[in-house]
């Protein structure tokens, strides 16, 4: 996906790599989102949680919130546990759109506002996505399931 702005270049050199992860105990109910980004040996964190969202909406959000901290063009490996996420944004969202955002059965698409979201943040960037198995002891994906757990306990302690 690169649908930068007529005259931006993406500099190869910044190369950014995200994982994001989002949950809710019970699903739906309190839910939490977690994001790691790394760029050129540094790295950042991110969580936060909503009190009445779903698991979907917990990892849309972690993808929009990553997306909207890069303050310019980049090229990006998004990686995600959340086979709805990459399904979403790499073979759905096409049709969503030519659609005016209804799905196949014309009902309108869920979540719409936070695909518009992650659509919107990676316009600027060259953006792969990449599907990672959950809980199976992929380092960075266990961190950011865990940061999104605490997103989801800071939110219910009221921190």
């Amino acid at each position: 996906m690169s649908d930068r702005s007529e005259g931006e270049t993406v500099s190869p050199t910044t190369r950014v790599d995200i994982w994001t992860d989002g949950g809710c105990k019970p699903n739906p109910g309190p839910g939490g989102w977690g994001v790691l980004l790394r760029c050129r040996g540094h790295e950042r964190t991110m969580k936060g949680g909503e009190a009445d969202t779903t698991n979907n909406r917990m990892e849309l959000t972690a993808a929009a919130v990553a997306l909207e901290t890069l303050t310019r063009p980049c090229v990006v490996n998004l990686y995600t546990d959340s086979a709805y996420l990459r399904n979403g944004i790499t073979r759905w969202h096409t049709g969503w759109v030519r659609r005016n955002w209804r799905n196949t059965a014309g009902d309108p698409v869920a979540n719409m506002d936070l695909w518009r979201r992650i659509l919107e943040a990676a316009k600027q960037h060259e953006v792969e996505w990449h599907w990672v198995k959950g809980h199976s002891g992929h380092e960075e994906n266990d961190r950011v399931d865990q940061l999104a757990t605490e997103g989801r306990e800071e939110l219910e302690a009221g921190l």
